[in-house]
């Protein structure tokens, strides 16, 4: 029977006997030019994607749905079985906790991609990673539920209110559940994952895209042994470690390292680690029954008549008693069906051995012969030895893991409670602060330190005309437009979209670690002199009315801004929203904000004196300045104009000229796109590196101005340098300040929820 590409060896109608490509086939941009910065990036999830329109309001949609009749709908289907796809012990509960915690486990702390949120799970490169196997499957039986409720219930929710319905039925008390995550429409093309080249066209076996070569320094149980940012998984494909321990060594101390310093990247102390995996393996199995290399293509690259399904399994029915996933076989409990203590009974209560799946995957089995059973999970009437991971082990060899078991083991509810803290965290990490969780079960008291939390305001907010005098007030005190909008921009660019972390609100600028960071040093005296003017304020006002530092370091900024558009001549007012609050030391975690301290931070010129790795050719600065504006969720042009606009307010770090291609710092001009794209000047490098350039006369020689690649990138990059143009031109200053202005506020106010 001939296929699609030989009918199409035929002679074409229009001339031509090939056909050897089509659109978005290779060779593309990414081919031609794989080091060129890919700034389209930043129009990703764009509004031609999302069928929804712009004007749908997901959040209120959800909020109409009963959420008690949509939990009983999916708890009726948990305990059900279809024929194409029997649930395990005829409960889909299990099952639907390892998508969860899947999706959920993506999250990572240094960069704040990953998570639940977005419901990323359901695309390429997340989609088809071996520690996905058959999670496919557990989306297409809850699509019943989905396509009832349509656009009002989002895959991002519907996915983690099925682990906690899970949980719940099996006998675990949930610590709450907030909805309000959207769904994307369209696949992640670029968050960096790791950098192991994988080519699935290319293996024998897909669980060979497991592996973890290129992303450690050192070798574990080294003094130097270390995981690179910003990944949290141990190897490419999989979420957290992998289970055989690093290497499929067997190793249970050497697995104890690597589930520290993931789960530690995941925003997981060591007792959450323990309550998360000693939790979770409470229930279901693993499924090991047939070789990786029988397991057809993930769903990415599946044959179309798979219809999007993939990990075909030839052996028997592929499913039920034949089911394949990472190939270690059995269960860790003898009711994996039923939240209890069972688990950490048997790890610690057992002597065990290591043995090998009908996978030939590395796992441990009891020694003894009278150990606990565990039922098959198909077979009415047979039963299995129980089953323990290297991981698992591993929690009992740790000398700091294996006391937080113990007391776990002799203390259930304490157990409870934290196992169900901790899966909260896990599930909800990534939606940031408590305002944006929608429905009845969002969990109000008390705040939990993970969440960032700020102190109700109990005071009135200022008036416009209170504003107005604080502005004058602040440009008479002395400080400059440089250092006022400066320290403004650098409490709001903490800011990432990707977990709704950091930003202006809080006044965390003027708190442990942020004030200590060498980039916020200029700050320093700007606040403090901020913060007499918010006591003199505060002590004179009437009604009740108070401002707080948050909002007095924005409305410095704003101040700032309007002057320095006076100045260039164009007049007009800045927004300005009030209602940030002030939070203290005591509701701050230090050591997870200091995860939001740049290594380059290309707005304010910044770049750590630690980082080299664009002299090992790995990443540059102006990569790591996009994807900042990627977490600032910039487009294009307002990173472009952003970036000018603070340049000609002198927002450098250090103070530095590096960047201010202008003679009036201070006043909101177009001059760095003036220079930027003349052809009067010949850019010289100054550095090994190429990291500092001096921009000379073309005709004289004589240098004028400095500059990093972070400035260079604007007039290099020819996407960005055609929007440099477009503000450079005679009629584009009006255009740009306006344009500055709004991406301004847009900074400012993104941590408003």
């Amino acid at each position: 029977m001939e296929d699609y590409k030989t009918v199409l060896e035929g002679k074409c109608p229009f001339g031509g006997d090939r056909i050897g490509g089509a659109f978005t086939t290779p060779p593309t941009l990414a081919e031609w030019y794989p080091n060129r910065l890919r700034v389209e990036q930043l129009h990703r999830h764009g509004p031609r994607a999302n069928p929804l329109g712009e004007d749908f309001d997901y959040r209120a949609a959800f909020a109409k749905i009963d959420l008690d009749t949509l939990k009983a709908e999916i708890k009726r289907f948990l305990t059900s079985s279809v024929a194409w796809w029997p649930s395990d012990y005829g409960n889909y509960g299990p099952q639907m906790i390892r998508m969860s915690w899947h999706s959920a486990g993506s999250y990572r702390i240094a960069d704040g991609r990953g998570g639940a949120g977005e419901a990323m799970q359901r695309f390429a490169p997340i989609n088809s990673w071996w520690d996905n196997g058959n999670v496919d499957k557990s989306r297409r039986l809850l699509w019943p539920i989905k396509q009832k409720y349509g656009a009002a219930l989002s895959w991002a929710d519907l996915i983690v209110l099925t682990g906690n319905c899970s949980l719940e039925i099996m006998g675990l008390p949930t610590y709450g559940f907030g909805g309000g995550r959207e769904d994307a429409w369209e696949a992640d093309d670029a968050t960096y994952w790791g950098p192991e080249v994988f080519d699935m066209t290319q293996v024998d076996s897909f669980d060979e895209m497991v592996n973890r070569d290129k992303r450690w320094r050192g070798q574990n149980g080294d003094a130097d042994y270390d995981l690179e940012q910003p990944l949290a998984a141990s190897h490419q494909s999989l979420i957290y470690v992998n289970p055989e321990g690093p290497y499929a060594s067997g190793d249970p101390m050497a697995s104890a390292r690597d589930i520290r310093i993931t789960f530690t990247r995941m925003a997981m102390n060591d007792e959450e680690t323990v309550a998360l995996i000693a939790g979770g393996h409470a229930f279901g199995k693993s499924h090991g029954m047939v070789k990786a290399d029988r397991i057809g293509a993930p769903p990415e690259i599946a044959a179309i008549e798979e219809m999007g399904l993939g990990w075909h399994n030839p052996e028997g029915t592929g499913n039920a008693e034949f089911t394949m996933t990472n190939g270690i076989e059995g269960s860790w409990t003898q009711n994996p069906t039923q939240w209890d203590n069972s688990y950490l009974e048997n790890l610690l209560g057992l002597e065990w051995e290591q043995t090998r799946s009908p996978a030939g995957a590395l796992q441990w089995t009891p020694v003894s012969g009278d150990a606990p059973r565990t039922p098959d999970a198909h077979i009415e009437g047979k039963s299995h030895a129980l089953m323990m991971m290297t991981s698992d082990i591993a929690l009992k060899v740790d000398p700091v893991y294996r006391p937080i078991c113990e007391r776990f083991l002799t203390d259930f509810d304490y157990f409870t409670e934290q196992f169900s803290k901790a899966w909260y965290k896990l599930t909800h990490r990534d939606m940031g602060p408590r305002e944006r969780y929608v429905g009845p079960e969002v969990t109000i008291e008390p705040d939990l330190l993970w969440q960032d939390p700020i102190p109700e305001r109990d005071y009135e907010l200022v008036d416009a005309a209170d504003i107005g005098a604080l502005k004058q007030w602040i440009l008479d005190s002395g400080l400059s437009v440089s250092d006022l909008a400066f320290t403004a921009f650098s409490a709001a660019v903490t800011y990432r979209d990707s977990d709704k972390r950091g930003g202006a609100n809080g006044a965390r600028l003027a708190l442990a670690p942020q004030k200590d960071w060498a980039v916020n040093r200029r700050t320093v005296p700007v606040i403090a002199r901020l913060r007499e003017i918010m006591g003199a304020f505060n002590d004179g006002a009437t009604g009740g009315k108070r401002v707080s530092l948050a909002d007095l370091i924005v409305l410095g900024g704003t101040a700032a801004v309007e002057k320095a558009a006076a100045d260039a001549g164009v007049a007009l007012e800045v927004p300005f929203t009030a209602g940030r609050r002030d939070t203290t030391d005591e509701l701050t975690d230090a050591d997870s904000f200091e995860w939001l301290k740049p290594v380059v931070d290309g707005f304010r010129n910044y770049v750590d004196d630690h980082f080299t790795e664009v002299t090992a050719g790995r990443v540059a600065p102006e990569e790591l300045f996009l994807d900042k504006a990627a977490l600032l969720k910039l487009s294009a042009p307002e990173w472009v104009v952003l970036t000018g606009g603070l340049r000609a307010l002198g927002a450098n770090w250090d103070e530095s000229e590096a960047g201010l291609f202008t003679d009036r710092v201070g006043v909101l001009s177009n001059d760095f796109f003036r220079v930027l794209t003349s052809m009067d000047y010949v850019w010289t490098k100054q550095d090994e590196a190429g990291l500092r350039f001096t921009l000379d006369d073309r005709d004289s020689g004589e240098t004028r101005y400095t500059a990093t690649r972070n400035d260079l990138v604007f007039g290099a990059n020819s996407q960005l340098r055609n929007i440099a143009e477009f503000y450079a031109a005679e009629d584009g200053h009006p255009r740009m300040v306006r344009d500055f202005v709004k991406v301004w506020n847009k900074v400012m106010t993104a941590d408003l929820f």
